[in-house]
């Protein structure tokens, strides 16, 4: 597929999970999956700054290796993660070139854009900045990645109409969510004929193993394919993409994933059936029926992530994986400047402004049981 004048296929190769043996990054295996990966035709890898070791892993397993023009390379500056000065967050740019000789970036990412993140690109003015670095060569498309709502999304993309694609965490499970708004955030992007590149195929790996409910409605349909085949299939079944990324581990994942990817078709109205009873499954399951309206958060007088930590509870609940519940309910409380349940005063005032009566003291009791450290 031709997407702003690159040929890249419908498959990247996303570098957050490498492979790791004695605590560090397995380079060698890293190798035998670019291998796999450059021999069946795909072309895309997508790195960041923030990404530890994967910068100097690529350096080591592709670019020191295949000629420069024969892939492209994604990397992402993390400005607010270096928000004590614009001259950090700027440096960025100039570390992952250091890391990675890559000489150049055929896509470049403002990371993680949204919320509280968005004013930190802005206030450091680094749309300047990157379109600069593109005047010198240094970058050839400029882009971001997004985690929030598709009004911010919209926002953004009026503001800053520079922005030549997007990429968006969809997957069949997010795909109606209240939280993660897939669906929403996607339609925004095709409203601007933005490229889209899609990142989270298989939920951070959630997919690959789904609640028995969806396994079952798999099973039936498609007995040996992988579950992590009908995540990625979904997303890339989709219209206007750049490409689809796999944070691959290993080299099984890399040949299961190139086994379905190599030849892909489009979903047949089957299939399609197949995954639209998959998400009925998931919709089944019993959660918290929280839609993220956010109204608990402006009433609370301790600030709460109220949202955030009943968002960790249901994919607790769906997933059974404490660690990634932990894990994504840290990352959103950090990201919003929150507190944890456990810090809850008991008021109350967030259950009179619940549009859903959620008996929200009670469920963030559960969730500080849980999750307790």
């Amino acid at each position: 597929m031709s997407y702003l004048g690159e040929e890249i296929r419908n498959l990247g190769f996303g570098l957050m999970r490498l492979p790791r043996k004695d605590e560090k990054i397995d380079i060698e295996q890293v190798k035998e999956m670019v291998d796999l990966f450059m021999d069946a035709g795909f072309t895309y890898f997508d790195t960041a700054w923030a990404y530890e070791g994967s910068e100097d892993a690529i350096r080591q397993a592709l670019i020191e290796r295949y000629p420069r023009e024969s892939f492209q390379l994604a990397t992402k500056n993390a400005a607010w993660i270096t928000a004590d000065s614009r001259e950090n967050a700027v440096a960025q740019l100039e570390t992952s070139l250091k890391r990675t000789c890559a000489g150049y970036f055929d896509f470049y990412l403002l990371h993680n854009l949204g919320q509280k993140r968005t004013k930190v690109f802005d206030d450091f003015d680094m749309w300047n900045f990157v379109q600069e670095k593109k005047a010198e060569g240094l970058i050839r498309h400029i882009g971001f990645s997004f985690h929030s709502t598709a009004e911010e999304l919209e926002e953004i993309l009026n503001a800053h109409p520079e922005a030549e694609f997007v990429q968006l965490q969809i997957n069949y499970a997010d795909w109606e969510s209240n939280a993660i708004q897939s669906r929403k955030n996607y339609e925004v992007c095709r409203k601007y004929n933005k490229p889209v590149i899609i990142m989270e195929p298989v939920k951070g790996g959630l997919l690959a193993t789904p609640p028995e409910p969806v396994r079952t409605v798999f099973d039936a349909a498609a007995p040996n394919a992988s579950y992590a085949s009908w995540a990625i299939r979904f997303a890339a079944d989709l219209d206007g993409l750049v490409t689809v990324l796999s944070g691959m581990s290993n080299v099984e994942q890399m040949k299961d994933n190139l086994s379905f990817m190599r030849d892909f078709h489009k979903l047949s109205a089957a299939e399609k059936e197949t995954i639209t009873q998959a998400q009925e499954a998931l919709s089944k399951i019993p959660l918290i029926p929280c839609t993220s309206c956010d109204y608990c958060a402006k009433v609370c007088p301790n600030d709460i992530g109220i949202s955030v930590s009943f968002s960790a509870m249901n994919n607790y609940t769906l997933y059974g994986n404490k660690a990634s519940g932990l894990n994504d309910m840290l990352w959103n409380i950090d990201r919003q400047g929150k507190k944890r349940a456990h810090e809850c005063i008991k008021c109350g005032a967030c259950e009179d402004a619940c549009p859903q009566h959620i008996a929200i003291r009670d469920e963030l009791d559960k969730v500080a049981e849980v999750f307790a450290q």
